[in-house]
């Protein structure tokens, strides 16, 4: 089989060589026992980083031709876009992808194991982490309660999935057809129904440089797939609004039962209080159905999820 393992990159300088040197002998082993062709490739996808990192991604393609291509987005696209333009951009020539991260986090010597399931029928194979023994409780917690929710919603996430997987041809086609703009990956894969498998593996830690998803880039993303894959939370506004309206028909018959019997008496806090909750639950409905109309607004436009200004 043909093999195409993608890299999406953005600033990384530092880790880039050590990344480019172990993949590249994953090929070459894979390759001199005749599991994957030796037309096999590495497609590093620059999304618009500011450091040198194209130029190294040049350097490599030229030590490299045979089994390293590159591509440069025009500008910064986002991770799930960079990472969406390498596999379409792969599935012209290869039978099978596996995207990755450039960050070594995801272990390498899982592809042996990918590739197996990949031969014993599975379209698509998750890498699943086994356990989140590095990572800080409040990740682990907040990381579970992400997971929870929304599935809750509607959605079919992986538990403990990134974007670390392998697609056949057949996949990758199947999610070309999926046009929209706001993309979520995890969430997009388990849509797509073709037989699957896991593979599990301990993540570990960052080979070099600086992770490029802070806590509020993951707070973002969080929000961008839930609304990405169900519209739960509209209706949630909805049943919260008839929740609130019949309880205020009770509080309008208690109200005129204390007038008529004399016992009406002010009510200050109460009054606070009822003000601060149902104008903040008016602000969070706005809110929520603003985020709808935003990515509809979005998708209406119908602008191109990447731009490609360079490929090696």
């Amino acid at each position: 089989m043909l093999l195409a393992i993608v890299v999406p990159c953005y600033n990384e300088k530092d880790v880039l060589p050590v990344t480019a040197q172990q993949l590249l002998d994953i090929v070459q082993r894979l390759v001199g026992s005749g599991v994957i062709s030796k037309e096999s490739k590495i497609v590093f996808v620059d999304d618009g980083s500011k450091d040198c990192t194209w130029e190294l991604i040049e350097n490599l393609c030229k030590e490299n031709p045979q089994n390293v291509s590159g591509i440069k987005l025009s500008k910064n696209m986002g991770h799930q876009n960079a990472l969406l333009c390498g596999l379409l951009r792969a599935k012209d020539f290869a039978d099978v992808c596996i995207s990755m991260d450039a960050d070594l986090q995801d272990d390498v010597s899982v592809i042996d194991e990918m590739l197996n399931l990949y031969r014993s029928g599975c379209e698509i194979v998750y890498g699943v982490r086994s356990k989140r023994t590095k990572d800080s409780f409040f990740k682990r917690i907040t990381a579970h309660c992400f997971y929870k929710f929304i599935n809750m919603l509607g959605a079919n996430l992986i538990y403990n999935h990134a974007d670390f997987r392998l697609m056949s041809k057949n996949a990758l086609n199947a999610l070309e057809e999926y046009k929209e703009v706001n993309l979520f990956l995890r969430g997009i894969v388990p849509m797509l129904g073709y037989k699957t498998g896991i593979a599990y593996y301990e993540r570990k830690e960052r080979a070099a440089g600086e992770s490029k998803y802070p806590f509020t880039k993951m707070l973002l993303f969080a929000l961008e797939g839930i609304t990405s894959l169900s519209i739960r939370p509209i209706r949630m506004v909805t049943i919260m609004g008839i929740v609130i309206f019949i309880m205020s028909l009770f509080m309008i018959v208690y109200s005129v039962v204390q007038y008529f019997i004399g016992e009406t008496t002010s009510g200050w806090s109460s009054i606070i209080c009822s003000i601060w909750s149902i104008g903040g639950l008016i602000l969070l409905s706005v809110g929520i159905v603003g985020e709808y109309t935003g990515k509809i607004y979005l998708e209406a436009k119908q602008r191109p999820r990447f731009i490609v200004e360079k490929r090696i």
